[in-house]
């Protein structure tokens, strides 16, 4: 493994620890600030909209320059949005600190997916990307629960603080172990350029595959807790070992995806997608009782990762003209998933369906991700075949590192 993958690591754990400590902050950073805890929430939807904002921009501004001096710099971003999270003194001041924290997270996974898939041989370039984005579910493991325990103990101001030198140690760690590289020495097509390399449908549908599939994670995942406490009669202060299993099982779907994805990418897709239906198809069976419970939230975490590189791939092969624009769009995509995924469990159980609920309009987002994904293969075949009907392979260009994907 190169080492510069274990410096991509490093920065992909603190920006995980940073985007999930707050929800387990919200208590003690409504007290502290006099305000409620709805408010307090806002926090959360700052910090991911800074993402859905931050992840195609930059990208797109900073595309032509040395993609490891990009890395170096969006960290450094990141450290002083955290900083200033720990200096905030109101609110208000809080509130847009989150916000600059969430800007460098989706160029930084993006441009960082590109670097990762140039270190390594064609035939590993999921699992280059899978390295990287294991700091980001060893983040749910480890950095999550520790943040979280330092900032009830010492205070939520300490925990960004801790954030921040997570992310001078990832400066430090780029800067020795990513190699040195040159700007682009393509001519530069500019802002309006990079854009126009997310028009083509392809690259449409396969961010609409990140929506659906990552919706339908998040539309369960955002209502984990009551269907733990309520459904399955575990009580509040186990939740925090259980959402560690999910991590657990979110860096073995991880890993599992980039090796699978090497031999064939759409299969890996179509697998875990459908895989992801079943589990949340099945969680009203499966918490009914604690060790179902257990088993179900671990899986959870497997089928739903098992997804990740192959949809950050497939989304910088149909975008092969702005690989780092594209691959970080796809971040920008996560996030409304979040958001849109968070939202559909949720009328679910306005609606009065029940605790699990959430997890079966999980399973329908998932299974509408899977029509999405088929539908962007189908177009993809189209596309690709000559008039004789024989399929021609495309590759992609050279400098962006990223060979033409084939199943």
């Amino acid at each position: 493994m190169p080492l510069a993958l274990l410096a991509l690591a490093v920065g992909a754990f603190g920006i995980g620890t940073t985007e999930f400590v707050m929800m387990g902050l919200l208590p003690d950073v409504a007290d502290d600030l006099g305000i409620s805890i709805p408010t307090a929430g806002h926090l959360v939807s700052a910090y991911a909209l800074g993402v859905v904002i931050g992840a195609p921009l930059l990208a797109a501004l900073t595309s032509k320059l040395s993609r490891r001096h990009v890395l170096i710099g969006l960290m450094v971003l990141f450290v002083v949005g955290n900083a200033l999270s720990a200096l905030a003194p109101g609110h208000g001041w809080l509130l847009a600190a989150r916000f600059l924290s969430g800007l460098p997270h989706g160029a930084f996974f993006g441009v960082g997916a590109v670097v990762a898939t140039g270190l390594v041989p064609p035939e590993r370039k999921a699992r280059s990307v899978s390295l990287m984005f294991l700091g980001l579910t060893v983040a749910n493991i480890a950095g999550v629960p520790a943040a979280t325990l330092m900032g009830q103990h010492l205070g939520w101001r300490a925990t960004f603080l801790g954030v921040a030198a997570i992310g001078i140690a990832a400066i430090a760690a780029l800067a020795l172990l990513v190699p040195a590289d040159r700007a682009t020495a393509v001519p530069s097509a500019g802002l309006r350029g990079e854009l126009a390399a997310l028009r083509p449908l392809p690259v449409w549908l396969a961010l609409l595959t990140t929506v659906a599939g990552f919706g339908a994670l998040f539309a369960a995942y955002s209502y984990i807790t009551p269907m733990l406490t309520e459904a399955a009669g575990y009580a509040e202060g186990s939740v925090t070992v259980l959402l560690a299993l999910f991590g657990v099982g979110a860096t073995a779907g991880n890993l599992l995806g980039g090796r699978l994805a090497d031999h064939s990418l759409r299969g890996t897709l179509f697998g875990g997608l459908g895989a992801l239906a079943v589990v949340l198809a099945l969680f009203p069976v499966l918490m009914r009782d604690e060790w179902g419970a257990a088993v179900a939230v671990a899986l959870l975490g497997t089928a739903a990762f098992v997804t990740g590189s192959p949809l950050q791939l497939m989304v910088m092969e149909k975008a092969a003209a702005a690989p780092s624009l594209a691959s970080s769009a796809n971040q920008a995509a996560f996030n409304l998933a979040n958001a849109g995924g968070a939202w559909i469990g949720g009328l679910s159980l306005a609606a009065g369906f029940g605790a699990t609920s959430p997890a079966v309009a999980g399973a329908a987002l998932a299974v509408l991700g899977l029509g999405v994904a088929g539908a962007a293969y189908a177009v993809d075949r189209r596309e690709v075949a000559a008039p004789t009907g024989r399929v021609v392979v495309s590759h992609l260009p050279e400098e962006t590192g990223v060979p033409g994907l084939v199943d």
